[in-house]
């Protein structure tokens, strides 16, 4: 209790800060992020198919936190459609920054893949 009291709690609130400052320009940036919400190191990625619809991504989002885990981050499904991000109360801006590009890039191929079926079904190939 004395390590939360003299540095987690205010730890996870800076650095969950650095890392929802970030994440929320996701939204803007890559398609399937439907919204960012949070709380100190607790934070969540909703992910849909349609930002206009907001038609539920749960497999996309289950192969999101696949690709993740194959490079090395462990990131968690919650609920119908959203990632949870829940790193340990002393985590550093410089680990938070590994792990935001480690699930931005796993996010992007998966965009990417997403993108090219759809093409592919729209064109009745």
């Amino acid at each position: 209790m004395d390590v939360l009291e003299r540095e987690g709690i205010a730890n996870a609130e800076r650095v969950g800060e650095f890392m929802l400052k970030r994440l929320r320009t996701w939204k803007d940036s890559h398609a399937l992020v439907g919204d960012v919400r949070g709380r100190g190191l607790m934070i969540g990625i909703e992910l849909v198919k349609d930002k206009a619809t907001r038609e539920p991504a749960g497999e996309l989002r289950n192969r999101v936190e696949s690709r993740a885990f194959e490079k090395g981050l462990m990131i968690l499904g919650c609920g119908e459609t959203s990632l949870r991000l829940c790193p340990p109360l002393i985590t550093s801006e410089d680990e938070a920054t590994v792990a935001l590009d480690i699930l931005e890039e796993s996010l992007s191929e998966i965009e990417k893949e997403y993108e090219q079926a759809y093409r592919l079904e729209e064109v009745g190939a």
